[in-house]
């Protein structure tokens, strides 16, 4: 009852984006129950992406969310500008180091090749989406360091260098965060995330990128949508949208 209340108002616009909710007293009041139901339904409206909670701070609406396609994984910036909100960046490591075995498996490299790593923190409109670990072949990776990594998209900025970034695979699955993942996207460590690995290669078939991409879990959903006319064969393309903080695609 006081969810379902809740999210009418927030459906109907007499609670906009931004609006704080009412506190818990007066929505103990207003329903006449305790502090332990209202609790429970804000947990479940933060579960669904509806409000955003923080310590000390009032519950209030938070922005809908967003749905990418999941060709759109390769730019996580195209993808927020096309829906006119402010993507951003901040680089937390650039380096050119020999990665771990199951990395260099995955990138085609031999035990001791080097390769370019990049770590950032994406956000939408300020708030932590999405942690991005990208492993570069060195021939690739290179390019990175000769531009700012925050200034926007870095696959756009490759393929205007003329890298052939033309195909990529992706899997999806569940992670617990680690100690980066807690301290980069504010959850407590163990945190369930929604993980999106992402190979990419040139058309020729040449593994050129390996991502482990790190999303909220109350900011990011997977959407899939089959059709009949599709064969067997053609499943896994049917994974077909990323929706942030929960709305469905």
């Amino acid at each position: 009852m006081i969810g379902d209340w809740i999210r009418d108002q927030i459906s109907s616009g007499a609670l906009p984006v931004g609006a704080p909710l009412p506190s818990e007293a007066e929505l103990c009041a207003r329903f006449g129950s305790s502090r332990g139901p209202v609790r429970q339904a804000l947990a479940q409206l933060r579960s669904e992406g509806l409000i955003a909670t923080s310590q000390g701070r009032v519950p209030a609406v938070q922005a809908r969310p967003l749905a990418q396609s999941i060709d759109d994984f390769f730019s996580f910036t195209a993808w927020v500008q096309s829906s006119r909100r402010t993507p951003g960046q901040k680089t937390i490591e650039i380096a050119r180091r020999v990665p771990e075995p199951a990395i260099a498996e995955r990138l085609g490299l031999e035990a001791s090749d080097e390769a370019v790593v990049v770590v950032r923190r994406r956000t939408i409109d300020g708030e932590p989406v999405m942690l991005e670990r990208s492993w570069y072949v060195e021939q690739v990776g290179r390019e990175i360091f000769a531009f700012d990594p925050d200034a926007g998209s870095i696959f756009a900025e490759l393929i205007a260098r003329g890298v052939p970034l033309d195909h990529g695979t992706h899997t999806i699955a569940a992670i617990a965060a680690d100690e980066l993942d807690a301290e980069q996207l504010d959850v407590p460590i163990g945190t369930p995330l929604l993980r999106v690995e992402r190979i990419t290669s040139s058309s020729d078939g040449v593994v050129l990128e390996y991502a482990d991409d790190r999303y909220r879990t109350d900011r990011a959903r997977l959407a899939i949508r089959n059709s009949r006319s599709r064969s067997a064969v053609a499943a896994p393309s049917e994974v077909r949208r990323l929706t942030p903080e929960g709305t469905t695609a």
